[in-house]
């Protein structure tokens, strides 16, 4: 169906109700096993387990912060028209890809999806000769099928299946619809028809899109999970060893995102997966030490854990006066990146009993007010209940005289649960996946000659066809001015005009041109300035150590970027940018680090008008965040110069 390229209209911020229903109705059609799973009501109750599995799974499938945007394509040998819904997010250490595509009503994973998701969906295998056939947009025929008779009983007409190759049987690399009973199939051999339609492969035009144009990202040589024998896999088990922030009760809490890791449950006892061979609670209720915690050791731990984040930014940004952070911090952010990297993390158990809900402030505003009353940071509420950290006292006793605690390694499991490996710095600072930070920007106009000014050229024997900056077409024209002896005998300023010069320079069009035609001499510099305005402007802009013989000038004048400053609903003001792609700049990169510095929601779609093969991408980001905007384009090698804003906030452009 994604052979040739679909028109996606712009990107949409997915509302969090939004997603919570998707991520349910995917649960739903797919038949997915949610451990003890509760209903909203008692989640409120005080059943936190029950909607930490749920908004576990949820996240797995469709990550928070996800995107969605309509499209439209033609499918079948008649080129019907076809319309859906495509939605973009990504997880964990992954670029932002199409996860899943809506089709009427019916919902359908990508290979990204499956990749990440073992088990999702049953699983068939093909010859790799007849795989490469399928992700050129053919059917699978019932002899092509392999590994069966059996077939995983899940793969009934109607239902969404994988394929993969013999010889990569984990992988999954195409999608589609059953058109048969294949679960039923007792022969394949000598049998005729369509097995599977193919909806969707690696290799079409949906796996290869993403937001900075890069192309799709390369399959797994194995996935861990898939079981080629039964054909299909349990999903509790995709939870292991992935990062998951729970963001579906966190608008109620104060947007605390809780890291944690499911573990099986079976229907008639609970099995530790820590303890082999026998019966033990569920892992929900084991302790830091292989008990359960109480509310105070919790207490002590979360207390612990914000010291150590504000320690830490204290000694790694001493040369910063705010050490490393944008004020005003929300609360969040806060949590997120202060809190939960320095928790002493090192197993699932230990990261299910290290909840803020478990602690006596129960959420994290009222954490960031204890932090208040003992005076070691100073809060305020926004509209709407929201706390933010407007200052923090760094040379308060309790940061500067912290013992810091051994926290688990990067790339220790315990890590990836949320807990250990020192935090991200909520300022954005240098990042190793935005290689435009740092960057050396230089911006050179220059200039094509016209053909009626070749004879000029022609006295400096320089090419008429080149691009020269202004500084270089100067002696040129002087050299042609000297060589046809056109300097003026009563003013050495003024140059007599000859036939070239006239018709090339001066059409008569404009009363000035006329005036000068009547007089027949020109002032020397206001001849030049008008020979540079009748050449063809081109651009540069250089990264780095690129030089004007490794880069292709373009076209017009150099790009500006945009900053639009606008009301919405009425009084909220968001701030958009657009055109940083020309300057080097990923727009999803810029927007990670204006959510963290402005400790604001953002998000990247594409620009009306802009062309879908090459398109522009619009940053927005809510509140009034000019100067932020600015500071990250200058740590990108942006001029002030290079930058037009439009206030429309105040009715008048800056």
């Amino acid at each position: 169906m994604f052979k040739k390229k679909p028109n996606i209209k712009a990107l949409a911020p997915l509302r969090s109700s939004d997603r919570r229903k998707i991520a349910d109705q995917i649960i739903a059609d797919y038949g997915i096993d949610v451990p003890s799973r509760e209903t909203a009501d008692q989640a409120q109750t005080g059943q936190e387990s029950a909607t930490i599995g749920v908004g576990a799974i949820r996240n797995v499938l469709l990550p928070d912060n996800s995107q969605s945007a309509r499209f439209t394509t033609t499918a079948g040998k008649d080129l019907k028209q076809v319309s859906g819904t495509i939605y973009i997010g990504k997880h964990p250490a992954q670029p932002q890809r199409v996860l899943w595509i809506k089709l009427e009503d019916k919902l359908l994973p990508t290979v990204y999806t499956l990749w990440s998701n073992p088990g999702l969906v049953p699983l068939l295998h093909t010859p790799d000769v007849v795989l490469q056939k399928l992700r050129g947009g053919a059917d699978l025929m019932t002899p092509g099928l392999a590994r069966g008779p059996p077939f995983p009983p899940k793969a009934t007409k109607g239902s969404v299946v994988a394929i993969a190759s013999l010889e990569k049987p984990t992988v999954p690399m195409v999608v589609g619809i059953c058109e048969i009973d294949v679960a039923s199939l007792q022969e394949v051999r000598g049998a005729k028809g369509h097995a599977v339609r193919g909806e969707h492969w690696d290799g079409d035009e949906l796996w290869a899109w993403s937001q900075g144009g890069n192309g799709g990202g390369n399959a797994p040589d194995e996935i861990e999970g898939w079981d080629t024998n039964r054909g299909e896999g349990s999903l509790e088990e995709l939870l292991n060893d992935v990062t998951v922030e729970d963001s579906d009760d966190a608008q109620n809490e104060g947007g605390v995102p809780i890291p944690y890791k499911a573990a099986e449950e079976s229907q008639a006892k609970h099995q530790n997966e820590f303890v082999e061979g026998e019966d033990a609670e569920p892992f929900e209720r084991v302790g830091v030490e292989g008990k359960e915690l109480s509310t105070k050791e919790i207490d002590e731990i979360f207390w612990n854990a914000l010291l150590y984040g504000l320690h830490h930014h204290r000694n790694t940004n001493r040369s910063d006066p705010h050490h490393g952070l944008s004020f005003p911090v929300n609360q969040s952010a806060l949590v997120s990146n202060l809190v939960l990297p320095f928790l002493p993390i090192t197993t699932s158990a230990q990261a299910a009993t290290l909840n803020i809900k478990k602690t006596s402030w129960k959420n994290a505003k009222k954490f960031i007010k204890a932090f208040d009353k003992a005076r070691i940071l100073k809060s305020k509420d926004r509209d709407g209940g929201e706390c933010v950290v407007v200052d923090i006292d760094f040379e308060d006793p309790a940061i500067t005289n912290f013992v810091p605690y051994k926290l688990p390694k990067k790339e220790t499991a315990g890590a990836e649960l949320g807990g250990g490996g020192g935090g991200k710095t909520i300022t954005a600072d240098l990042s190793p996946s935005d290689s435009s930070i740092g960057q050396k920007l230089n911006k050179i106009d220059l200039y094509k000659p016209k053909e009626q000014l070749a004879p000029v050229f022609a006295a400096s024997r320089a090419n008429h066809h080149a691009l020269y900056l202004p500084t270089e077409l100067r002696p040129i024209i002087n050299a042609y001015i000297d060589s046809e002896k056109l300097v003026s005998d009563t003013n050495k300023r003024l140059v007599n005009l000859d036939p070239i010069l006239a018709n090339a320079v001066f059409d008569g069009s404009t009363p000035l041109d006329r005036e000068v035609l009547a007089k027949g001499t020109v002032p020397r510099d206001a001849l030049i300035d008008r020979i540079l305005k009748s050449c063809s402007p081109y651009h540069l802009i250089l990264q780095n150590t690129e030089t004007r013989d490794t880069v292709k000038a373009k076209a017009g004048h150099a790009p500006k970027i945009s900053i639009v400053l606008e009301t919405r609903s009425g009084n909220k003001t968001v701030t958009k940018i657009s055109g940083v792609e020309v300057f080097h700049i990923q727009p999803q990169a810029l927007a990670d680090e204006l959510q963290k510095t402005c400790a604001s929601s953002t998000s990247v779609g594409q620009t009306a008008g802009s062309s879908p093969k090459k398109p522009v991408m619009v940053v927005m980001v809510q509140g009034p965040q000019k100067e932020s905007m600015m500071k990250a384009l200058e740590k990108r090698g942006v001029s002030r110069q290079w930058v037009e804003v439009n206030d429309k906030t105040k009715g008048k452009k800056k």
